[in-house]
């Protein structure tokens, strides 16, 4: 399906372009795209990558990702049954989902990019996405969001009285869209016309083999006094949420979403101690696997290079075309029979599309209506409980070169619909307003 969506993308904006003789803003949108997947996604993007699955690595020569998967081994077996239940990708799909909820973007991707490695290494059908991979990019391009903290600072900046009104119909948004997101993927991958098919030769692919790892030896048990070591670090991150939690008193938040704010402060920090201690009193040689684990995330940060660049300059394209705009004329008396506020049109259908895009559509929003009107609100809540769906299926399918990609695009973007529609919603029932 994506291949259609791109081939419609990149030909209705050459068509539009030329009605309107967007002909040079067509070139520099491709030429300006081109350059931007490299150079601000692309290679920010290897660094970061590096550090988290060279972290990750240590968590795993540790035991850490077999002990958390095995925790949640019965919903996790639900979602994905089939995944052997001590897969390292179990463990690397929990932690994304835990990046995610706290809204660390920059962990949550390199973690989900780790997960899309492990679950390609179970693929029958290599180039075509399983029914795993579907469902954990539903949960990723719907995924619940604690705290929208970026519709949040722009409220803040633009003076709004109380920002953080828009934490629980966030919350309530995005869970509508991962219930609809999951949902409409294990429905989807019954149906036939997305069901896989068998290869040419009639027979099924064997599932890719990577080259064998050297052996590396067991980790040792955790000694009596490493117990008491670990207690220390979790003291001490106790005292530092204590007394950041006690500082944020003076913004007057509740004691719920200050917490929330230092839980998201902390978390990084944390995890960037934890795991190399933990590995370390485990007898892990700490340096050397995480060097192994950051060579990993280099080479996945430059295989996604060709399908962030093909994504994104197809996107570049029709916004500079008018593509967007077109669409919203030809939305807007269908959404106005539903109550959907034309104001929101454009943030709406760019965000599937592009996320800076859409947080310039939201500060002018903002600024247009103020920050604590009843269309900003919505416009927060529909940032922080959807996704960038195409941004998302281009790097994390491009991570393993899968191109066939199912019914994973239907689902991203039914669950962003959703996300959209309930944050419209939940926004008029919990702040008020005229349908």
């Amino acid at each position: 399906m994506l291949n259609y969506f791109w081939l419609a993308l990149v030909l209705l904006a050459v068509v539009l372009g030329g009605l309107d003789g967007r002909f040079k803003e067509l070139t520099d949108a491709a030429f300006t795209s081109a350059k931007s997947a490299v150079m601000d996604i692309a290679l920010p993007l290897a660094g970061i990558m590096a550090l988290w699955l060279g972290v990750m690595r240590l968590a795993e020569r540790a035991g850490m990702v077999r002990a958390l998967a095995r925790a949640l081994r019965p919903v996790m077996r639900r979602l994905f049954p089939d995944v052997p239940a001590d897969h390292p990708a179990m463990g690397a799909m929990l932690m994304n989902m835990a990046a995610n909820l706290l809204g660390l973007a920059n962990a949550a991707t390199p973690l989900g990019l780790r997960a899309m490695n492990d679950l390609e290494s179970l693929n029958p059908h290599p180039g075509t996405a399983t029914n795993a991979m579907c469902t954990f990019l539903a949960i990723n391009t719907a995924s619940i969001q604690l705290l929208p903290a970026t519709a949040i600072g722009i409220m803040a900046a633009a003076g709004g009285k109380n920002p953080t009104a828009i934490v629980g119909t966030t919350v309530l948004a995005s869970a509508c869209a991962v219930t609809v997101g999951v949902t409409a993927a294990k429905t989807l991958e019954k149906l036939p016309f997305f069901r896989v098919t068998e290869t040419a030769s009639g027979k099924r692919c064997a599932p890719p083999t990577a080259a064998p790892e050297p052996v590396t030896p067991e980790a040792k048990p955790l000694p009596a006094w490493g117990w008491p070591v670990l207690v220390l670090l979790l003291a001490l991150f106790g005292f530092f949420f204590a007394r950041l939690t006690q500082t944020g008193t003076a913004t007057g938040q509740p004691f719920i979403l200050r917490g929330v704010n230092t839980v998201s402060l902390l978390a990084i920090p944390f995890l960037l101690a934890l795991f190399p201690l933990y590995a370390a009193l485990r007898g892990v040689r700490v340096y050397e696997e995480f060097v192994e684990g950051a060579k990993e995330g280099f080479q996945v940060a430059v295989r996604i290079i060709p399908f962030l660049v093909a994504m994104l300059v197809a996107i570049g394209m029709f916004r500079a075309a008018g593509g967007v705009d077109l669409l919203a004329r030809a939305l807007r008396p269908a959404l106005n029979v539903i109550g959907f506020p034309t104001d929101l049109l454009p943030m709406a259908l760019t965000r599937p599309l592009s996320g800076s895009a859409t947080i310039g559509l939201f500060a002018d929003l903002v600024k247009s209506h103020g920050p604590d009107s009843l269309v900003t609100r919505m416009g927060g809540t529909l940032l922080g409980s959807t996704e960038t769906t195409f941004y998302v299926l281009a790097v994390y399918f491009g991570a393993v070169a899968v191109q066939r990609t199912r019914h994973a695009v239907a689902v991203g973007l039914l669950a962003d619909l959703t996300g959209m529609l309930a944050a419209v919603t939940i926004c008029r029932l919990v702040f008020g307003g005229a349908w």
